[in-house]
């Protein structure tokens, strides 16, 4: 009764309670509304291809979150990954690869946990994620990254034939993502360099990836194929050793017989050349005397032209007159004339 009777006369006196209940209203509703940080990981989550992964992410200072919208997205906010409103999930907007392959736990969100699960992830996962959290006046996100790995088969080894010298090896494996990288090493450790490295990207984003690389006798025998995921830090390695009887051996009688073959063909280009040059010689030389010999019979030609002319100027001496029955023999005419 006192402390209503003095509330009663204070308040004709004095503006004091109505401070102290508008202080107790703003306050009540300043924790109704109280601001928050939303809170992820700093460093990139890895995902295995195939598997499920949770992206974390919760509100501090911890509170609950069933009130309050929640929208997981990635690049444009209304067209999200995840969203959950009004105390459920919402499908209507949700990018379409992602409809049926997320979950919101709602058994954390009392306390303020709003992680995101991705069931069997895809390499298209990779990337940028945002964690919006929002209540009635106030709204905060976290971003985050997500990596996709993916261990590939193990390395096969096999024998390519002979090249150079030695042996030309390949080592061949698929299935990785991101590209990986490949190393041959020796028995010690020791990195050998490639003679040819291929890399193919298939239609479901996955690497293969085929390297090769010459091995000769005393030389690097035991070598092994190793092949890194540099997302997962892991790799697969296989080893194989090489025995002396695989490497070409080098015969002596196999060295003369290919020197006397190798003199042989050189002597045979030889008298190739020499012939072909003889019977050049030869057809310049019968050239030549066809020449002369065409120049003779034009000579002897132009002869025998000269000489008919001639006989037909004897003839026109002796039968001065067509008539032969005139015909005097100049022998004759010359007698009487003498």
């Amino acid at each position: 009764m006192k402390v209503l009777s003095f509330c009663h006369n204070s308040r004709a006196s004095s503006p004091l309670p109505g401070f102290i209940i508008f202080f107790l209203t703003f306050y009540v509703h300043k924790m109704e509304s109280a601001e928050f940080t939303v809170i992820g990981p700093r460093d990139p989550v890895t995902a295995i291809l195939g598997q499920d992964t949770v992206l974390p992410c919760h509100l501090s200072p911890r509170m609950s979150a069933a009130n309050m919208e929640v929208r997981w997205f990635r690049s444009e906010f209304f067209s999200f990954v995840h969203l959950y409103r009004d105390g459920k999930d919402q499908d209507e907007g949700q990018m379409p690869e992602y409809r049926g392959r997320t979950e919101l736990s709602k058994a954390g969100l009392t306390d303020g946990n709003v992680p995101l699960r991705i069931l069997s992830i895809r390499p298209s996962d990779e990337g940028q994620y945002s964690c919006f959290v929002q209540d009635d006046t106030f709204y905060e996100e976290a971003i985050l990254e997500l990596r996709v790995a993916a261990l590939g088969s193990a390395p096969l080894i096999s024998v390519e034939g002979h090249q150079d010298g030695g042996i030309r090896m390949v080592c061949r494996s698929a299935g990785w993502y991101p590209e990986p990288e490949v190393l041959w090493e020796d028995l010690n450790g020791r990195h050998l360099p490639s003679l040819s490295e291929t890399k193919s990207r298939r239609d479901n984003n996955l690497f293969d990836t085929e390297t090769a690389i010459i091995v000769k006798e005393q030389s690097n025998q035991n070598l092994s194929c190793c092949i890194r995921n540099t997302v997962l830090n892991q790799d697969k390695e296989s080893a194989v050793y090489i025995a002396d009887p695989f490497f070409p051996r080098v015969n002596s009688w196999m060295v003369a017989l290919s020197v006397i073959l190798m003199v042989l063909f050189v002597c045979l280009i030889g008298l190739v050349i020499y012939h072909f040059k003889m019977k050049g010689k030869l057809t310049g030389e019968v050239g030549k005397r066809d020449l002369e010999i065409d120049k003779r019979a034009q000579e002897i030609s132009k002869r025998d032209e000269e000489i008919e002319k001639r006989d037909q100027e004897i003839s026109k001496c002796l039968y001065p007159s067509s008539d032969k029955k005139l015909f005097v023999p100049n022998w004759i005419l010359l007698g009487d004339f003498v």
